[in-house]
Formats: structure tokens, sequence, C-alpha cells
């Protein structure tokens, strides 16, 4: 007989209002999960010893904001995914907190339900960002998609786009994938077929 694991989630936000909404959210999806909450970095970091599964983070908090303490929670827990919080879709932010190692963002805004879809996606080692305003009316690539997308139709690898374009592989992979979603492809070789189909690139 199989055992299922317990999932271990830290919210770490600062409004205990939102933590206890969040964390309902989250047990009604995964009823066995383990739900431990901080009110900042700090707190997490001196408070929480057990091994987790995965972070949710905000990123306005006092002391260290969200995107700042990513890599103190990097450190403690290197192979942890960090779901990013915010009511802010810059994309100045956005790309930071991916540098920094999160493995997804999403808007503070977004339902409950939207919010615990991106947990289970980085719990399977995937990654999710934002749709800005325009994209939800409009998909399009953002201009550095459009630089990802014309190295990788050079056949770069990631760990080469990430070196050429100075961001880290974790980002590159990221917009590799809104890539492909964007063309609706699975595979870089799909890509770039579509790519030229649509005149994207030459």
């Amino acid at each position: 007989m199989y055992s299922v694991k317990t999932m271990h989630i830290l919210i770490i936000d600062d409004h205990g209002l939102y933590r206890s909404g969040l964390r309902a959210a989250i047990t009604a999806n995964m009823p066995d999960a383990g739900i431990f909450e901080a009110g900042s970095i700090d707190d997490a970091m001196c408070g929480i010893t057990d091994s987790l599964d995965a972070i949710v983070l905000d990123n306005r908090l006092p002391g260290l904001n969200g995107v700042e303490g990513i890599t103190l929670l990097r450190k403690k827990w290197p192979l942890v995914p960090v779901l990013m919080l915010s009511s802010q879709n810059d994309p100045e932010i956005v790309d930071l907190a991916f540098e920094r190692g999160a493995s997804g963002f999403i808007s503070k805004g977004d339902a409950a339900d939207k919010i615990v879809a991106a947990i289970n996606l980085i719990l399977r080692g995937k990654f999710t960002a934002p749709l800005s305003e325009s994209e939800t009316t409009l998909p399009r690539l953002t201009p550095r998609q459009c630089e990802v997308l014309d190295l990788l139709c050079q056949g770069m690898s990631n760990k080469l786009i990430a070196r050429r374009l100075m961001l880290t592989e974790n980002t590159v992979r990221v917009h590799v994938q809104a890539v492909l979603g964007f063309l609706q492809v699975s595979s870089r070789s799909q890509a770039i077929v579509a790519a030229r189909s649509r005149g994207l690139i030459g």
C-alpha cells in the first residue's frame, strides 16, 4: 500500500486574515497539506524549521520585502519552489523575482482558486507567470520573450541564452515555456516552425 506524501506549504504574509483565507483555500484543495504561516522573512527564517515543499511569498512585507527575501529563503530551502504574490505586476518586479529564484509569480488580487492552481503548478515543477492586461485581451510576446525566441531559433540552449541576455537559466526557462505556450507547441523544434510560419522570425 502506497502512502500519499503530505505537502508542507509555508505562507509568508503580514496580513493574518489573508493568510487564514489562503490557508482555507489550500486546505480545501489539499486536505492533508501541512500549512505553516509567518508574518515576515525574519519570522520564517527563525521560526520554521520543518522541511517544506512550497513557499507562498507576499512581496510587501515588513523588513525585507519578498523579492529581497527570496535569496535568503533559497539558501535555507534551496530545493523548495517559491511562488511570489504581489499586488503589482510590474515587469521589472516579475523579472527580478525570477532572477532571484522564484518559480512563479501571480497577482495577489487573483481568486483563491487561481492562486491554489499556481501552487499546484510549482509543486509539480512547473512555472507560472502573470499575464498583463493587454495580454489577457490580445496575446502577444513581450520584448524579452521575442529576444528569447530569436536566440532559441538560432539553436541556443537555455544556458547560452541566459549568458547572452545576462539572465539566470531559471528565468530563461520561464520565458521559453511562455513562448511555447504562446505558439501552442510543446517543443523547441515545433516553436521554430510555428514562429517562421507566423512570420515572427526570418
